[in-house]
């Protein structure tokens, strides 16, 4: 890849197209591709949007998550684009997120392909920690939906949320051992049913009585506002699953364009997000927790209902964002393990990494300040900062006229900086703040 020059990649650009030469083992529909792009953005971090609006008031809510559901689009938009002008570039049908980065650079400027290996690693380091993340919040947030309904009906027996984080690590294990997309799309289906039936519940009582919107902010806090675009960043972006679900797609071409698959995802998931956002806050203003389920009573069976519904439909979900964690090790896997001992060294890899994330929210159980670290550090990394930087390199030679793509870049990444320092210096002073609570 090193000697590849512009005239060979042009060439390969007319002659080379990557979706004949896919051969994959169980594609996807584009409904089963669609559910699973849903369900990697939407998860645990629909119900936590209230608690963002909250931060940063009603109206700043709302253009702001119109606004980040655009860069988030536009961003998954250029990268898969970038993978794909990669696969014509090196010949190959299908290219991994890490992958992509790698060839982007091998085949940008002469002076940065000595970092394209660098690069692949870096872009491996950020998947791996961005979704270990994301599967420790998934962790605390199923714990505490089942540790709150449990000490209200079962009181004898109350445990500590750390109790309840180990207590799941065992069926996580089991789930986990799922492996293919094309057997995760029910679950994910089913994942996405319950979901909306949570949305649907939480809506009930949002209008169930009347809603005061005289005491709440239009513009809130300024120092809130890094808060409120670290929450929105988590819950928007699935960056990480986008390249393994459009490479398994039975129709890889839908993927893109208008109506595709990705523009009706992010589409539904901007909707979404503005409605329980605005409304949530409407409802319960300043008493919002981590996540709006856990605002509801306890005394309703149809809060009952969304607490449990919330905590299986999140359940579910985690082997999806597991997928993206073991899709990166396996590769690694695979050099070091025989062929026949590669089954039984995947299922001990799968149990040892559901034990580490199951540890990490044993560590530190505090779901908001979770989802802000997650948000602000690595998805603003991987789902920002990166895909301005690789499309910067890989269109290097054209940059559109009078370099707008290179000055847009620039701006992208400075907004994913912005969002990645005010983010964790926000986040970090909040768990500083809790810790000096529990203590007096």
């Amino acid at each position: 890849m090193d000697g590849m020059d512009i005239n060979k990649k042009e060439l390969d650009a007319q002659e080379y197209n990557p979706f004949e030469h896919r051969r994959v083992k169980k594609p996807n529909s584009d409904i089963r591709s669609l559910a699973n792009l849903l369900k990697g953005s939407l998860g645990s971090g629909i119900l936590a949007i209230p608690l963002a609006f909250a931060n940063a008031g009603w109206g700043v809510g709302i253009v702001g998550t119109v606004i980040i559901a655009f860069i988030c689009g536009h961003c998954v938009h250029i990268f898969v684009n970038v993978s794909r002008m990669c696969c014509k570039a090196v010949r190959k049908p299908l290219l991994t997120y890490a992958e992509t980065c790698e060839v982007a650079f091998a085949i940008g400027p002469k002076r940065l392909r000595p970092l394209s290996k660098a690069a692949g690693i870096f872009a491996e380091f950020s998947l791996i920690l961005t979704y270990v993340g994301v599967c420790c919040i998934s962790t605390v947030l199923i714990a505490g939906s089942v540790k709150q309904l449990l000490d209200r009906y079962v009181p004898g027996y109350i445990l500590p949320v750390e109790y309840y984080c180990l207590i799941l690590v065992v069926p996580l294990c089991l789930m986990v051992q799922i492996r293919y997309l094309k057997w995760l799309a029910p679950i994910s289906l089913t994942a996405n049913i319950l979901l909306v039936a949570t949305f649907a519940i939480c809506v009930y009582y949002i209008f169930k009585d009347e809603i005061t919107i005289s005491d709440k902010l239009i513009v809130g806090y300024p120092a809130r506002f890094p808060a409120f675009l670290s929450t929105v960043i988590f819950a928007m972006e699935g960056i990480g699953i986008v390249m393994p679900v459009e490479n398994d797609m039975k129709r890889p071409e839908h993927f893109l364009g208008c109506p595709g698959v990705m523009v009706v995802a992010m589409t539904l998931i901007m909707l979404l997000y503005c409605i329980l956002g605005l409304f949530g806050y409407f409802r319960y203003g300043d008493a919002l927790r981590g996540t709006i389920t856990l605002n509801l009573p306890l005394d309703d069976w149809p809060a009952i209902c969304a607490k449990a519904f919330i905590a299986v439909s999140v359940f579910c979900t985690y082997p999806l964002h597991f997928y993206v964690v073991v899709d990166v090790l396996s590769k690694y896997l695979r050099s070091y393990i025989n062929k026949q001992h590669m089954n039984m060294a995947q299922i001990i890899m799968r149990i040892a990494i559901v034990w580490l994330c199951g540890g990490i929210g044993i560590a530190l159980p505090i779901l908001e300040q979770i989802i802000n670290i997650v948000g602000a550090l690595f998805y603003s990394i991987l789902g920002l900062i990166i895909p301005g930087v690789v499309e910067t390199v890989c269109r290097w030679e054209n940059l559109g006229k009078f370099n707008w793509i290179l000055w847009k870049n620039i701006l992208l990444v400075l907004f994913g900086f912005c969002c990645l320092i005010s983010g964790l210096t926000v986040t970090i002073s909040d768990i500083i703040t809790n810790l000096d609570q529990e203590t007096e």
